[in-house]
């Protein structure tokens, strides 16, 4: 068996660092899809061994740099997509440049309905915490916002005589803030009850808002959010 020296072994990992970012280099702000060096061409520039080349460009592929395509080649991986960041209520108003306010219409534990059961991954009737609350910003109304958290995620949240002025700032200080959300919208009409709390005419158009929040891979909150259209505009962040 061949045995190979400390020395040696260093300057392999030196040499495949530097074709590692020799290629990093020579690709950055090129176009997805644009071709890599080949390894035969990184083995002769270099004076290496394919081995070696192979590695470099192996770690290229795994941070999302490079693609390849068996028999075709390597070429310039298109941007890796990232979700936007999970944004509460008081972060959105203060990105607009307004002031969150929250006043609180109930807090209470409960029994899940089946729904909120099932989308929080809970047995029908476990305890969960509901949450409903007009959101005010700059002292007007905005939104009507009805949330049901996992109780047993969430211990003593709502057993405070004053409860957080933010969902989310509360969930991050728990080490519990949502990793991911999916939301759903559609537009609807006010009812007489969503009108008188929104301070907005009856049948007005509304946005309805669902959300099913995670944190890491368990469902923490489903809620059901109700906007005055003709106060807030819900934005997103797209890519190709």
């Amino acid at each position: 068996m061949e045995t190979v020296d400390r020395g040696t072994a260093d300057r392999r990992a030196l040499k495949h660092v530097a074709i590692r970012e020799y290629v990093r280099d020579l690709v950055s702000g090129c176009a997805a899809g644009t071709a890599a060096p080949s390894e035969r061409d990184l083995v002769e520039r270099f004076g290496v061994a394919r081995m070696t080349v192979r590695q470099a460009l192996d770690a290229l592929v795994a941070e999302g740099v490079l693609q390849r395509f068996p028999g075709r080649g390597t070429f310039v991986a298109p941007p890796r997509r990232q979700p936007s960041r999970i944004a509460s209520f008081t972060e959105d108003m203060a990105g607009r440049g307004t002031v969150a306010e929250s006043r609180t219409i109930l807090a209470e534990r409960v029994k899940a309905p089946a729904g909120v059961a099932r989308a929080l991954g809970l047995t029908p009737r476990e305890p969960v915490l509901r949450w409903r609350r007009l959101r005010l910003a700059d002292g007007s109304p905005v939104c009507l916002s009805d949330a049901y958290l996992s109780a047993s995620l969430l211990p003593g949240l709502l057993d405070g005589a004053d409860l957080p002025a933010s969902l989310y700032d509360e969930l991050s200080s728990r080490g519990r803030r949502p990793t991911w959300a999916e939301d759903s919208l559609s537009a609807g009409v006010a009812t007489p009850e969503e009108a008188a709390l929104l301070e907005c005419q009856e049948g007005s158009v509304v946005i309805r808002l669902t959300r099913r929040a995670l944190w890491e891979d368990r469902p923490i909150e489903i809620s059901r959010s109700v906007y005055r259209a003709d106060q807030h505009t819900i934005s997103f962040q797209l890519g190709s």
